[in-house]
């Protein structure tokens, strides 16, 4: 997707949301284990990562780093930071699997880890091992790191204005 005109459906997601689909998710990879360690992808999989490290008492956190979104325009995914090894006993984190092409970098680069995300969009899903939520491809999600608090008009005006 590459202009915010594409998306026809936007779904704000709360600290609070995000925190308990973030244990959710642990609570589905805690039998999956046992894990050496986590590797996040930034930026959108540090709050995950962290809170699934704490609940699965992990130790081990590294980052890659890809680049591909800016604000609501996804462009080419670019490493800008990349993880030694294939991955064994890893869980890979982010917050959500889109189109894939983040996905498609990173599980080359570490082909034997587990790859799990909160949000998971149709095009991206095949990609990761464990998710949490389905969300349409049209829908944008709005983390809570992204936004702030202000009025926001009902869902019928904003759909009766386009």
């Amino acid at each position: 997707m590459s202009d915010n005109s594409a998306f026809n459906r936007h779904f704000p997601v709360s600290w609070e949301e995000l925190h308990r689909n973030a244990k959710a998710l642990s609570w589905r990879l805690i039998d999956k284990g046992p894990w050496k360690g986590i590797v996040a992808v930034t930026r959108g999989g540090l709050v995950p990562a962290a809170i699934i490290a704490r609940e699965l008492n992990i130790r081990l956190i590294d980052t890659v780093c890809v680049s591909s979104y800016d604000h609501q325009n996804q462009r080419e995914a670019r490493v800008l930071k990349g993880v030694d090894g294939d991955g064994e006993g890893m869980l890979i984190i982010d917050d959500l699997v889109d189109t894939g092409k983040t996905a498609v970098l990173v599980r080359k680069m570490l082909p034997k880890a587990h790859f799990a995300t909160i949000f998971a969009k149709p095009a991206g899903r095949p990609l990761v091992d464990t998710f949490v939520t389905e969300v349409s491809q049209d829908t944008w999600i709005h983390f809570p790191w992204d936004i702030e608090l202000q009025y926001a008009k009902p869902i019928v005006d904003r759909h009766k204005n386009g």
